[in-house]
C-alpha cells in the first residue's frame, strides 16, 4: 500500500525542509546547534502541519542519532519507561543519548511528564517535544526548565506554493501524471497553512481526476474534489462544529447512546479531549443546572481527571460523564435568568444600589444613610428577612423562575416562604 503523499514528501535533510527559516536557516539557532552537534532537549511549539515532527526527524538524521517517537495520545508511562530502557542500551561510552520525540506532549499527564525527568536530566535521552498548545500552561515546570522552547510559525503562501511544486516534480507517482497548476489559491486556502493538509488536498484532487494523461489543477477542480470528501473529520473545519453540536444536543435530548457515539467520533478524529470536557462543563450548567447540581461537579471533575490522566484512559472518564449528563433531569432556568438579567442591565443602565445594601465604613457614609435599614437575615426566623434587594426602579422584577423538576420545586417552596405572594412563586 502506497504511503500518503505527506509521508512520501517528508524531507530528510535541512536543505529540503521548507519554512521556519528563523530557526533552521543559515546562521539560525537550530541550524548552529545541528552543525555543532550540541543539541539540548527542546520543545517545538507551533500550529498543526508546520513541520514539528519532520524537523525532529531531520535533526536526528543530521546528527546520526537513534530516533524514538511516541504519541502522547496512544502512549502511557509504561511506553515511556520501555523506550528509555531501550535508549540506555543504545548509549556507547560518552556519545550523546538517542533522541526521544513525543508528539502532542501537552496531552501527557503530570505523571507521564514526570517519568521523563530523570532520563532528560541525566542525558539518557535528548527530548524533543511537539505541541500546538502553550507549553507554559501544558508542560510542567520541572520538565520545561530542562528544555529550550522554539516557536514555529505558520507556513506562508510562498512556502506552500514551493511544497506543491516540489511534490509534482519530485514525487514518483505525481510525476507520471503530467500535472500543471493553473491556480494555487484553492489548495492553499484549503490547507489553512497546514503542510500535511495541503498534501492531503493535492493527493485528493489528483485521485479525483482519474487516469487522465495530464491534469490541470484549477480552483474549481479543487473545490469539487474537496466537497466530495467532507466526511473527513477536520478539527478546524465545519464538521468540527457539526459533531460537537450533535454531541451537545444528544445529551440535551437525554440520548446517551448518540452522545457516546458522537464522543467516539470526535476522539477517533483526534479532537482535543479538554475541548470536549469544556463543552460538557458548559452543558452541565446551561442545560441541567439546578435540576441536578451534581452534574456540574461531575463535569468539572471529568475535566480535571482527563487533564491529569491524559489519553487513551481519558476516554473512559469522558464516556462516564457524557452518559451521566444525558441521563440527568434538565433545566435551563439559571441560563435564562442570567440572559434576562444582562438584557435588563443593557436596558436600564447602572441603577443606584439601594442605600440599605451599601457598606458604611466611614462616618460620612453613615450620615448619608449608607446601610440604614439593612435587615440581617440570621436575625429572622428561618433566615428570611423579606428585604427588597433590587434597585427601587426594578422592585418586584422576576429573573429566576424555578424549572419543573423535583430539585427546583423545593426552591420554589423556599421562595414562596421568603416572599409570600410578592414575586408570584
Amino acid at each position: 500500500m502506497q504511503a500518503p503523499l505527506a509521508e512520501r514528501m517528508r524531507p530528510k535533510t535541512l536543505a529540503a525542509f521548507t519554512g521556519q527559516e528563523h530557526l533552521v536557516g543559515e546562521g539560525a539557532v537550530l541550524h548552529k546547534m545541528i552543525e555543532g552537534g550540541h543539541l539540548t532537549s527542546l520543545i517545538l511549539w507551533g500550529p498543526p502541519g508546520v513541520g514539528k515532527t519532520t524537523l525532529a526527524s531531520v535533526i536526528a538524521n543530521s546528527l546520526k542519532r537513534p530516533f524514538h517517537a511516541l504519541s502522547a495520545i496512544q502512549s502511557g508511562v509504561k511506553d515511556v519507561r520501555e523506550t528509555i530502557e531501550l535508549a540506555k542500551s543504545q548509549r556507547f561510552f560518552s556519545q550523546p543519548g538517542p533522541i526521544l520525540f513525543i508528539d502532542e506532549i501537552h496531552r501527557f499527564s503530570k505523571s507521564q511528564q514526570d517519568s521523563l525527568l530523570h532520563a532528560v536530566e541525566k542525558g539518557i535521552v535528548t527530548l524533543i517535544g511537539a505541541t500546538t498548545e502553550n507549553p507554559s500552561f501544558e508542560v510542567n515546570s520541572a520538565l520545561l526548565s530542562r528544555c529550550q522552547v522554539f516557536v514555529l510559525q505558520a507556513l506562508t503562501k510562498e512556502h506552500l506554493t514551493t511544497m506543491i511544486n516540489r511534490a509534482i516534480s519530485e514525487d514518483e507517482y505525481l510525476r507520471q501524471k503530467n500535472i500543471s497548476i493553473e491556480s494555487y489559491k484553492a489548495l492553499i486556502a484549503f490547507s489553512g497553512g497546514d503542510g500535511r493538509k495541503l498534501y492531503n488536498g493535492l493527493e485528493l484532487v489528483v485521485s479525483q481526476a482519474g487516469e487522465s494523461d495530464s491534469i490541470k489543477i484549477t480552483d474549481e477542480l479543487v473545490n469539487q474534489a474537496i466537497h466530495l470528501h467532507t466526511s473527513l473529520y477536520d478539527k478546524d473545519g465545519e464538521q468540527h462544529y457539526d459533531l460537537v453540536s450533535a454531541f451537545i444536543k444528544s445529551m440535551r435530548a437525554s440520548d446517551p447512546n448518540a452522545a457516546v457515539y458522537y464522543l467516539a467520533r470526535m476522539i477517533a478524529g483526534g479532537e482535543d479531549p479538554l475541548f470536549i470536557c469544556r463543552r460538557m462543563v458548559i452543558l452541565a450548567s446551561e442545560d441541567i443546572g439546578l435540576a441536578n447540581p451534581n452534574a456540574l461537579l461531575m463535569s468539572t471533575s471529568c475535566f480535571q481527571a482527563v487533564h491529569q490522566t491524559g489519553m487513551p484512559e481519558g476516554r473512559i472518564i469522558m464516556s462516564q460523564t457524557a452518559v451521566y449528563l444525558a441521563c440527568s433531569p434538565k433545566s435551563n432556568s439559571t441560563y435564562k435568568a442570567i440572559n434576562q438579567a444582562l438584557e435588563l442591565v443593557r436596558e436600564t443602565g447602572p441603577l443606584p444600589i439601594p442605600l440599605h445594601l451599601r457598606n458604611a465604613p466611614t462616618k460620612l457614609m453613615q450620615e448619608l444613610g449608607y446601610g440604614t435599614g439593612y435587615r440581617y437575615a440570621h436575625d429572622f426566623t428561618q433566615g428570611i428577612s423579606e428585604m427588597e434587594c433590587m434597585p427601587e426602579e426594578l422592585a418586584g422584577t422576576i429573573l429566576y423562575t424555578p424549572g419543573d423538576n423535583a430539585q427546583e420545586q423545593r426552591h420554589r417552596e423556599i421562595l414562596r416562604q421568603a416572599w409570600k405572594e410578592k414575586y408570584g412563586y
